[in-house]
């Protein structure tokens, strides 16, 4: 993805997320935002709105990657969709997602040139419908 079309949110302090990330051999995002930067945590929409402002996009534009339940309820209340990843929690405790996958490595996140456009495709199983 490019720098400008991401963000971590996390409910980690700064110092821990940054490790975290550098840990998994991921880069720190250009936005990221933690329990440093916001004063109410999950579920509050807080941080998920600040992540949206900061890449200048609209709370319905946003996509949210989820392992827990107090993310998916702050995506929700945000109005950002949002994609659960089962393992943490279980799937059942998940079900607020609009998608769900079992794993991080089923997901695929491509963004196209020709439109301001994210696509999130998975072998995955959308909860909120029962298909």
């Amino acid at each position: 993805l490019p720098p400008n079309a991401w963000a971590v949110v996390t409910s980690g302090a700064r110092l821990v997320a940054t490790m975290r990330l550098t840990h998994v051999g991921l880069p720190i995002p250009q936005t990221l935002i933690t329990a440093d930067d916001v004063q109410r945590g999950k579920p509050d929409p807080e941080g998920y709105l600040a992540a949206a402002r900061a890449l200048g996009r609209r709370p319905e534009e946003c996509i949210v990657i989820e392992d827990a339940p107090a993310g998916i309820e702050a995506a929700r209340a945000a109005g950002m969709r949002s994609v659960a990843i089962a393992g943490t929690f279980p799937a059942s405790d998940l079900r607020g997602a609009d998608v769900s996958v079992s794993a991080l490595g089923r997901l695929s996140v491509t963004v196209s040139a020709c439109q301001p456009r994210l696509a999130v495709s998975a072998i995955a199983t959308d909860l909120s419908r029962g298909v």
